[in-house]
């Protein structure tokens, strides 16, 4: 496959994955959220055996685009339910620990994708993964019975028609919805174009590649997540836009680290920055759904979250994209930088956000 053609796999992904998130946020709404996340394992399940199969880059494509299906009706769904089981003084660490899982599963894959890889059997490894996922369906379903969709303050609370005229209605989440896509940008730049920079940059093999732009980002990822939920936790009995001022610390600390990625010199040094990357970058990750959910109605938290997704997939679709456009005249180096620009510029929108709008749009919903 060309760099095109590779920057695309995750492009169009993500872009139907953007374009699906409304869409299911609006019928986890809806509808019950037990089972259409149990649907969604499925429908992954079997898209992941089916991409063993491909045989050319346009089958590989256009799987790639039916997993951005799945991954649409999970997301929204579970961070939603997520929420409702947990009281506002909580739910950032609820959330911290439900996306630790997605970090784990990141770092053991990539490095299990490239030492499949490198032994010529990248096609058995998306077998073993569909088979596993299938087979987890069973024990998941039979759990989320047990689980109560709504809190117990919205008692089977349902939207009544579409969530978007109420959305666009709070000023903070509009904020969020620019900001976000900014963060996924650099995020997304590093998921999918890291391995293959340290990869040339460093002479490192597929798998030694995979596992260094993975390990450190996503290590440190996890220590951030978590701590940032329960700093965002203990902070939110002081003020309650505690989770905001955490993504904004998340923006401005994470751009440094950004620039050093593609500008040190040695391993080390980048492994450095990577995890400082990932660090502070879990601020973010833990807290930007649960501060849209101090501003959104709590009958709109999927379509919330949807809606966020759908803005931050658009833009790392491009991430993706422009990394395979740009990989051999612009330099990856260079576009980490520029994107650490933009972070900075992020943050600072923020703090005005959070001075100018929050406190109305807060006071609406409570």
């Amino acid at each position: 496959m060309t760099d095109k053609q590779l920057g695309l796999t995750g492009a169009i992904f993500l872009w139907v994955y953007a374009i699906g998130c409304p869409i299911a946020g609006q019928l986890a709404d809806r509808f019950s959220k037990r089972i259409l996340v149990v649907i969604s394992l499925i429908i992954w399940s079997i898209v992941t055996i089916a991409t063993g199969f491909a045989g050319t880059a346009v089958i590989m494509l256009s799987l790639r685009a039916m997993m951005g299906i799945s991954e649409s009706m999970f997301m929204p769904t579970a961070i939603a339910l997520t929420a409702n089981a947990h009281v506002p003084a909580l739910r950032s660490r609820a959330i911290a620990i439900l996306t630790t899982a997605q970090i784990v599963g990141t770092v053991a894959g990539s490095w299990f994708g490239g030492w499949m890889a490198d032994h010529g059997q990248w096609r058995n490894a998306f077998f073993v993964l569909g088979s596993v996922g299938l087979l987890y369906a069973i024990p998941y379903f039979l759990f989320l019975r047990k689980v109560d969709e709504y809190s117990s303050s919205e008692s089977n609370s349902t939207i009544k028609g579409l969530a978007f005229p109420k959305l666009i209605e709070v000023r903070t989440f509009l904020l969020l919805c620019i900001v976000f896509p900014i963060f996924v940008f650099g995020l997304w730049l590093l998921y999918g174009w890291l391995p293959t920079f340290l990869h040339d940059k460093f002479s490192l093999n597929q798998s030694d590649a995979a596992l260094n732009a993975t390990i450190f980002v996503q290590g440190a990822t996890l220590i951030g997540l978590l701590g940032g939920g329960v700093i965002a936790d203990a902070l939110y009995r002081h003020t309650k836009a505690s989770r905001l001022w955490l993504i904004t610390a998340s923006l401005i600390l994470c751009a440094p680290f950004l620039h050093a990625l593609g500008n040190s010199d040695t391993l080390n040094t980048t492994r450095i920055a990577a995890a400082g990357f990932g660090l502070f970058s879990g601020l973010m990750m833990g807290n930007i759904f649960p501060a849209a959910f101090e501003v959104v109605p709590a009958d709109t938290r999927a379509s919330a979250v949807g809606f966020l997704n759908f803005f931050g997939a658009i833009m790392s679709g491009f991430a993706t994209l422009f990394g395979g456009i740009w990989k051999q005249s612009l330099g990856i180096d260079r576009l980490l930088s520029l994107t650490a620009i933009a972070y900075l510029a992020a943050g600072i929108a923020l703090i005005v956000g959070i001075k100018k709008l929050f406190p109305k749009d807060y006071k609406t919903e409570h």
